[in-house]
């Protein structure tokens, strides 16, 4: 069962979350609220594996109640997935250096939230498409000083899986493309998040292009 916490000011959009999550027999709603301070203190007190976080909110907004709830030792099991009608770059990348492990929009399929609730509460990474383009585009302008070899601890082995898992490439995808066993691929990720100090998958993709790992359109 995933446990999901609502933040929206919204009520009428916050309510129409909560009846397509209480729709589906995997997730159950420990709660809902209308700005980031609520959401930062109903997280707090239920830690929820995915907060479905909204960014323009009266009273403190989602990437501050993100940067809140992803630094406070009650909320260590806590995933945010970001939701919202504005799909701004800026907003993106400071959502995704805020700790958020997801950014879809709200015009997303309800089964598509669903899929991406999931996805994002067993730890990976996700973006809509359209977003992750741009992203990724973003980090082509940023000036980046690549990393030298050995720097960070990394064995070329994990080097070479971070930099297909800054493509947006799934454990499977990874294990095909450098053909190895699905296992040693989860294996090598986890070994990742552990020397690198990342919480998800998004991090390793923020860590792998800010550090210089890997650039846009290389493989």
């Amino acid at each position: 069962m995933i446990r999901v916490a609502v933040v929206d000011d919204q009520e009428l959009v916050r309510s129409g979350f909560v009846v397509l999550l209480g729709s589906s027999a995997d997730v159950e709603v420990v709660g809902e609220a209308g700005d980031g301070e609520q959401g930062w203190g109903l997280c707090r007190r239920t830690s929820p594996d995915v907060v479905l976080m909204d960014i323009r909110m009266p009273v403190m907004d989602g990437l501050e109640a993100t940067r809140r709830i992803m630094s406070d030792p009650r909320c260590a099991a806590t995933h945010v997935l970001v939701l919202t009608t504005f799909d701004q770059d800026e907003l993106v990348h400071e959502a995704l250096r805020a700790g958020a492990s997801g950014f879809l929009l709200k015009d997303t399929r309800p089964t598509a939230l669903l899929e991406a609730i999931s996805v994002v509460a067993a730890g990976d990474a996700l973006l809509a498409p359209s977003i992750t383009r741009r992203l990724i585009e973003q980090f082509a302008a940023l000036p980046g000083t690549p990393a030298a070899p050995g720097d960070d601890g990394l064995t070329d082995r994990e080097r070479e899986v971070l930099v297909e898992v800054a493509r947006g490439l799934s454990n499977q995808e990874v294990a095909d493309q450098l053909h190895m066993g699905y296992g040693t691929v989860k294996t090598h990720v986890s070994h990742l998040l552990t020397k690198l100090g990342c919480r998800d998958r998004a991090q390793l993709v923020m860590h792998a292009y800010e550090s210089g790992i890997t650039v846009p359109g290389r493989g």
